[in-house]
């Protein structure tokens, strides 16, 4: 249970609900921390809302955008994101084992810019304010400076979604861990307080 009260979706206004129903159908499996954060229906509408848009854009590719969101929520200990954006990854084309040595120096299955966009993820997380040009101008080589703007946008914002899920415990949905599984995924390393470690 979270920390919080949880918010059912027909109690709130129209447009706030309609971004509710079309998150949890068209996202991904998200129902428990959408009622959360539909405590602020502005948060939910504009937060869940540009997802969904950037999400129809497709402007950075899936697989790159999902190495980068499993990099850091392994980083940040998030059990929520990890087991929600795992299968997501090994979708991608990846197996288990570059789920399981995501972080490790060498990733099975990753080519030079699959590392490249997770040493970027591991770089804007935990060492942004010492970045070196030298990764840009690698990035810059095979990304747009849009895409490269909406790459670490999105990275900054799962560390955002990493301390809102955990700080407030949004419970995991049913057949999420499953699902990681299913996938050949697991959370062992990963402790948070969604299993009730801390």
């Amino acid at each position: 249970m979270p920390r919080i009260s949880e918010i059912e979706p027909e109690t709130l206004p129209a447009e706030s609900s309609e971004i509710f129903y079309k998150y949890v159908n068209e996202y991904g499996p998200f129902k428990n921390q959408a009622k959360v954060f539909a405590q602020r229906p502005p948060v939910l509408r504009h937060i869940m809302g540009l997802l969904l848009e950037l999400q129809k854009e497709a402007v950075l590719p899936k697989r790159y955008l999902e190495i980068a969101l499993v990099t850091v929520s392994k980083i940040n200990a998030c059990e929520y994101c990890v087991a929600h954006h795992g299968p997501r990854m090994t979708r991608q084309g990846f197996d288990a084992d570059a789920f399981d040595q995501l972080l490790d120096d060498q990733v099975p299955g990753f080519d030079d810019i699959d590392l490249l966009v997770r040493d970027y993820a591991i770089e804007v997380t935990n060492n942004f304010q010492y970045m070196r040009d030298e990764i840009f101008e690698r990035l810059k080589i095979h990304f747009s400076e849009e895409q490269i703007f909406e790459l670490t946008f999105r990275i900054a914002l799962c560390g955002f979604f990493n301390r809102v899920n955990d700080a407030l415990q949004i419970s995991m949905e049913d057949g999420v861990v499953e699902d990681l599984v299913s996938a050949g995924g697991s959370l062992e390393g990963i402790s948070n307080i969604t299993t009730g470690k801390i």
